[in-house]
């Protein structure tokens, strides 16, 4: 399983980092078509990363190498030597969200602000939209998913790791 963190779509802001746009789309590029699970988490960080533009590239390409890839719109909370800008509210990582699933992501998620962000921690069938992982942050309070992996509504296979060698 990767975790890949996608910060930008904005090369620019990239090398502000220290580093370069290119090589981290690569990296989700090849981790997948070596069959390998991956996930993409993007901070959401107010006025650096979060133009309806620049989410709409973001989902644009995830969905380009494969739409069941999970991504993960995550909150910016000021902190230590970062108090600058606000922190990222829950209406912004709704947006985010909506954003990615209007570009074609079927699993997409909003996180670290538990209880605020709706149906946005869940996992739902993009098949029969049926509610299969009932999430509250990372309690999970209810998994539908069958044993094989797949809907108990529709039979749709839900791509994910839901038991030991499973994908």
């Amino acid at each position: 399983c990767y975790k890949v963190d996608l910060k930008t779509f904005d090369d620019s802001r990239y090398r502000s980092l220290g580093g370069t746009l290119a090589p981290v789309l690569e990296t989700i590029r090849q981790l997948h078509a070596r069959g390998l699970w991956v996930e993409v988490l993007t901070l959401l960080v107010p006025g650096w990363n979060d133009s309806e533009a620049e989410l709409r590239s973001i989902a644009r390409f995830v969905a380009s190498v494969r739409p069941e890839i999970p991504w993960h719109v995550t909150a910016f909370h000021k902190n230590y030597q970062m108090t600058e800008p606000a922190n990222t509210t829950a209406a912004d990582l709704i947006r985010a969200a909506e954003i990615g699933a209007s570009e074609g992501l079927q699993f997409v998620y909003a996180g670290n602000l538990p209880g605020r962000v709706g149906d946005w921690e869940n996992t739902r069938c993009p098949g029969c939209r049926r509610t299969l992982v009932e999430r509250t942050g990372y309690f999970i309070r209810r998994n539908e998913v069958t044993g094989e992996g797949n809907c108990p509504g529709c039979g749709r296979t839900i791509p994910g790791i839901w038991a030991a060698g499973r994908r």
